[in-house]
């Protein structure tokens, strides 16, 4: 479904592993035009990118590391950080030294151009895709949306419920979906992520009222405390003394009403919340469908109405 994927999901494909063989493996992956993916294991003072590809050294030459838009130039930084990550490349040719051993030229940016000609070009908003998380901001989260293409996840489109930080939610390396938001004018890609954890009524038929059940301070107001249930279902809690933001909080269900699209809770004790992210649940099946015209929050029976036109 996915032809491009992003850098880190592939280098254990048997079909990367095939080519990685030597010389003539490699040469047949230049042939065919195959894209390969293998760990940087140093950059040198010239700022190449050094391999080994299964016995034959690869090198990437400073300009090969990154496509850059007309005008740009390729920043030490870009390079820096690919030293101990996985690598996509197309193999370009071969090169003898001065003692006739023989490097494979490889190219990030020749990879880069293929996967933007044909997949990324081809992306139109509502189009779910596979991205995995590269840094984290603020306000936001830059994730590879195929070869090392990067776009931007801002905060609010995250979650329904609010967060202070995305590493909330994510890590530096989580493999997640997306779903393309919008493209401006200059082609970039901005993608969103609340879109595929379920709407209120998917979230909220996971409670009961009467149970007792752990949930996170993520705000405390003059009129309650909003406790998350999931990443996409916040309730409101009655305030109480010494109750903390990022606490985790055993919070009783009073009600669930559609109707106001709000839960009302009693927060029975909270604590210091384990440092840890609590790994994602998607209501929508990626793997049966990869495209979304319109996504509702909001229940029909809710007069308020929230919810993505793509």
């Amino acid at each position: 479904m996915y032809p491009y994927q992003p850098e880190g999901t592939i280098l254990q494909g048997l079909e990367n592993r095939e080519y990685l063989t030597g010389r003539p493996g490699l040469e047949k992956a230049m042939e065919k035009g195959k894209i390969l993916e293998a760990t940087a294991l140093l950059c040198d003072s010239d700022f190449s990118l050094h391999f080994d590809l299964g016995g034959i050294p690869g090198i990437m030459p400073r300009d090969e590391v990154v496509l850059c838009r007309p005008g740009e130039q390729v920043k030490d930084i870009a390079v820096l950080t690919r030293v101990g990550k996985p690598v996509c490349f197309k193999v370009i040719g071969f090169t003898r030294d001065e003692n006739g051993n023989v490097s494979a030229l490889l190219s990030r940016r020749e990879a880069q151009k293929d996967c933007m000609e044909h997949y990324v070009s081809t992306l139109v908003p509502g189009d779910i895709i596979p991205a995995a998380v590269t840094h984290l901001e603020n306000f936001g989260a830059f994730v590879d949306i195929g070869c090392g293409l990067i776009s931007l996840l801002s905060i609010d489109s995250i979650s329904v419920s609010r967060i202070s930080h995305p590493r909330v939610r994510f890590s530096p390396g989580d493999k997640i979906f997306t779903v393309v938001k919008n493209i401006d004018d200059e082609g970039r890609i901005y993608v969103s992520h609340r879109e595929l954890l379920g709407n209120w009524e998917e979230n909220a038929a996971l409670f009961t009222p009467g149970q007792t059940v752990a949930g996170i301070v993520r705000s405390i107001e003059p009129y309650g405390i909003f406790v998350e249930l999931t990443p996409n279902l916040a309730g409101l809690a009655e305030l109480k003394e010494g109750v903390e933001v990022n606490q985790i909080a055993a919070v009783y269900i009073k009600s669930i009403l559609p109707e106001k699209m709000k839960i009302k809770l009693i927060i029975i004790d909270s604590a210091a919340a384990p440092a840890s992210v609590t790994p994602m649940r998607y209501f929508t099946d990626t793997k049966e469908h990869n495209h979304i015209d319109t996504w509702r929050y909001s229940p029909t029976c809710c007069e308020r109405v929230i919810e993505s036109v793509f």
